[in-house]
């Protein structure tokens, strides 16, 4: 089983190469949820030397309705936003888990984040600043997921 990282409307596609190679190597799978701000057709990833696209295990929807609707995530969800209080490590991750970041300029549609309140989470931060990049965020997240699973984890 892997993590599922959950990109809501990606705005830069750097961010976006970032957090596709975080999945190739730790085996989570990367689902975009359009519009993208980006092409990521075949001669634009190859364009942008993104060697290890074709190792993704990658899923595009075209909406979040269509997201919702083909995903059971019920009980194994996490909205990452800078809208609660709740740090992320208080999060019990299991396996298959999806764990959600909105786009770099808006966030996580509020409609969302309101209908799964109790499933928000934030990374701490101080005063000085209002959020962390979107790729470091979802390395954060993502990599204390595994360190809670890692038991399971494939080292393969």
């Amino acid at each position: 089983m892997a993590f599922n990282l959950v990109l809501v409307h990606p705005q830069i596609p750097n961010n976006t190469g970032a957090i596709g190679r975080l999945c190739v190597n730790a085996g989570a799978s990367l689902h975009l949820i359009k519009p993208i701000g980006f092409d990521i057709d075949e001669k634009a990833v190859r364009r942008a030397g993104l060697d290890y696209w074709d190792k993704l295990d990658l899923h595009v929807w075209e909406n979040i309705d269509e997201f919702f609707e083909k995903n059971d995530i019920t009980d194994n969800a996490h909205f990452a936003t800078t809208k609660t209080d709740r740090p992320y490590f208080e999060s019990k991750f299991k396996d298959s888990d999806f764990i959600f970041f909105g786009s770099e300029t808006a966030g996580i549609p509020e409609d969302v984040l309101n209908k799964y309140k109790s499933q928000n989470i934030t990374i701490p931060m101080t005063a000085n600043g209002r959020s962390l990049n979107l790729a470091i965020s979802t390395g954060i997240i993502l990599y204390d997921a595994i360190r809670q699973t890692y038991s399971s984890f494939n080292k393969a």
